[in-house]
């Protein structure tokens, strides 16, 4: 009777469980945040550290418009700032330093559209719907191998030490956060960066998604795009001209 009496409490015990799970599982499907609190927290980190960014490329900008006003009082009686000066002015267009203006292309990607209530279908995973890191890389890719000769994504200069990472459903550039649609444009042979960007594997897998799932995916000609100067830091310890 003690084994039947301790079965009788356990049944419903069991089945209140099993229901808890179950809405967990419904909520979840339903697209709720389950972790809604660390989420929140980890926006909270990234917002801090890209005004953090943001104060410190202010004063870099500063100190930067210092050294051009005392460059350019030295340059005229000193021979060897001047040099140096026009040797800088030389490879600043070369590492990415000189604003650029010229043809090219401009490629935009973004997620697919969310329904009235704000959430995505239910029967489609959310993977599916949204611009992954792979696919921003992809067309990167393909742009420098189809002879670009300046890249920039959103508002910033891509060189030799940028690195895009995508947290979450933003892209994280220079300590600088960017939501969807993502621009990217480049400057070259429009021609020869568009044949790149057809034979690109990433990025073919990703206009095949763009159809079905209806993510954005769209490609323009410009006779006068414009790619910032990088006004970020450049941190080389050493580094050397490749003749072109």
């Amino acid at each position: 009777m003690r084994r039947l009496d301790g079965w009788r409490f356990a049944v419903p015990a069991v089945c209140l469980v099993a229901g808890l799970l179950f809405a967990v599982s419904r909520n979840a499907a339903d697209g709720y945040d389950l972790r809604g609190g660390r989420t929140t927290e980890l926006s909270g980190v990234v917002r801090e550290a890209e005004s953090q960014v943001g104060q410190a490329q202010a004063r870099l900008g500063g100190l930067r418009a210092e050294l051009e006003r005392l460059g350019a009082a030295q340059e005229g009686s000193d021979q060897r700032v001047s040099d140096a000066r026009k040797a800088a002015d030389r490879l600043g267009a070369r590492v990415g330093l000189s604003p650029l203006r010229g043809p090219g292309l401009s490629v935009s990607l973004t997620d697919a559209p969310r329904g009235p209530d704000g959430r995505y279908p239910q029967d489609a995973d959310p993977d599916s719907l949204v611009v992954h890191q792979v696919d921003v890389q992809s067309v990167l890719n393909a742009l420098w191998a189809g002879g670009a000769e300046a890249v920039s994504v959103a508002d910033q200069r891509l060189v030799s030490t940028s690195a895009v990472r995508c947290i979450g459903n933003t892209l994280l550039l220079h300590g600088r956060t960017y939501s969807p649609p993502y621009v990217i444009r480049a400057i070259g042979d429009t021609d020869r960066m568009s044949a790149a960007l057809d034979a690109e594997p990433g990025v073919r897998v990703f206009r095949q998604y763009a159809q079905v799932y209806g993510l954005g995916y769209r490609v323009t000609a410009d006779e006068a795009i414009k790619v910032p100067g990088y006004s970020g830091s450049l941190r080389l310890d050493k580094a050397q001209e490749v003749p072109r």
